[in-house]
Parts: structure tokens; C-alpha cells; sequence
């Protein structure tokens, strides 16, 4: 089955497109974490002498500063070997089979059975 097209990207994304739509998501994430943390220590040991919003903003941006590193680097490494569609739907292709259903893996094993009770045999 020949790959889907891709659409708005057709060359894929550089690495630095790579290393921003990690950094948005790590913020994100952070900003989120930070605010659901920051919030929970102030309600439970109070704000400190700072008050409440330096204390949850500290907070916040703290997390949102290392989820946005982390993230950047691991979406730049994780995404860094990917091949070109065309280049993926020869590598599937020439690679050994992979178990799409069961009624394959099923065939296969009865196979694989039938051909070592014949190595047996001889």
C-alpha cells in the first residue's frame, strides 16, 4: 500500500521547526504542572513573604523552563532519523514481514511448525 501524502509539510520539518514545536509543548506542559504544584504548596505551606501570585508565577516558570529543554532536545533526537515517505513505504517493503493480523501470525506459525516437523523428520 503506497504511503499518504503528506500535506503542508512536504519535505518534513527542519530541525529547528523541531526543536520550537518541542519547546510550545514542554511550555505548555510545564506552565500546567507548574500551576497545579505552585498551587498546592501555596494552599498547603502558604504563599511566604513573596505573596501568592511571584510565589505560583515562580513556580510555574521554573517548570515551564525545564519541561521546554527536555522536550526540545528529546523531540529533536527522537525525530532526527526519520526517512522520507518514499524512502520508508522501500524500507517496509524490503523488510521482513510484520504480523498485521492474527489470522496471519496464525498462518505463519503453522508454517514455521510444519516446515521444522519436516527438519525433524529428515
Amino acid at each position: 500500500m503506497p504511503p499518504v501524502p503528506q500535506q503542508g509539510h512536504p519535505a518534513g520539518l527542519t530541525v529547528w521547526q523541531k526543536l520550537k514545536m518541542g519547546a510550545m509543548m514542554g511550555a505548555g506542559v510545564g506552565l500546567t504542572m507548574g500551576f497545579l504544584f505552585g498551587s498546592y504548596s501555596i494552599l498547603r505551606g502558604g504563599a511566604g513573604p513573596r505573596g501568592i501570585l511571584p510565589t505560583l508565577s515562580q513556580y510555574m516558570l521554573g517548570s515551564a523552563a525545564t519541561f521546554s529543554f527536555f522536550l526540545a532536545i528529546g523531540s529533536v533526537i527522537r525525530n532526527d532519523g526519520e526517512l522520507p515517505p518514499h524512502l520508508e513505504a522501500a524500507r517496509m517493503q524490503l523488510a521482513s514481514p510484520v504480523m498485521r493480523t492474527r489470522a496471519e501470525g496464525l498462518s505463519n506459525m503453522r508454517l514455521q511448525w510444519a516446515l521444522e516437523k519436516q527438519r525433524r523428520a529428515s
